[in-house]
């Protein structure tokens, strides 16, 4: 997966850069490793709406974020949406859970992007198919190459 999406991010010309890390589990920890915001962390969720069989969605948000399942099931047309098992998101996408990165290279899967992401920040920051690799891509190459659906996925901030 990383070198698939190293090589689609040179052929776009894209801004980025590699970083190579521990694997850690902690959305801050991982952020202060990459001298990132944590909301600049592009979280992916891989989800599975009732309602919609043989669709996924993978769900985008900051990572300071929560993920609001109703609403990503109502975008794909269906009811509230729930996490897929770790292993079905590794059966899926090749990556075990937590490294899948912001990008759907699978027909089945819908790419859904909070907008709150990329309105707030320059570059986005996710691992790169590996717990121990990161990629910061410059938001506005990431809209272009990843062509999201852009929809309010996120928990209102007065709900947290």
């Amino acid at each position: 997966m990383f070198e698939e999406l190293t090589k689609l991010l040179r052929q776009e010309n894209a801004k980025f850069r590699v970083i190579q890390h521990p694997a850690e589990g902690s959305s801050a920890k991982v952020a202060e490793i990459r001298g990132t915001l944590p909301g600049q962390g592009a979280k992916a969720m891989l989800c599975r709406a009732k309602g919609v069989p043989g669709i996924f969605v993978l769900a985008v948000l900051s990572g300071d974020r929560k993920v609001d399942f109703r609403k990503v099931g109502e975008v794909v047309g269906g009811k509230k949406a729930s996490l897929v098992s770790p292993e079905e998101a590794t059966a899926l996408t090749g990556c075990v859970m937590g490294a899948v990165p912001p990008f759907s290279f699978w027909p089945d899967v819908r790419l859904i992007v909070d907008p709150k992401l990329l309105e707030s920040y320059e570059e986005i920051a996710f691992n790169a198919g590996r717990l121990d690799t990161s990629i910061v891509l410059n938001s506005r190459d990431y809209l272009c190459i990843a062509k999201p659906l852009l929809a309010d996925i996120a928990v209102q901030e007065d709900e947290n």
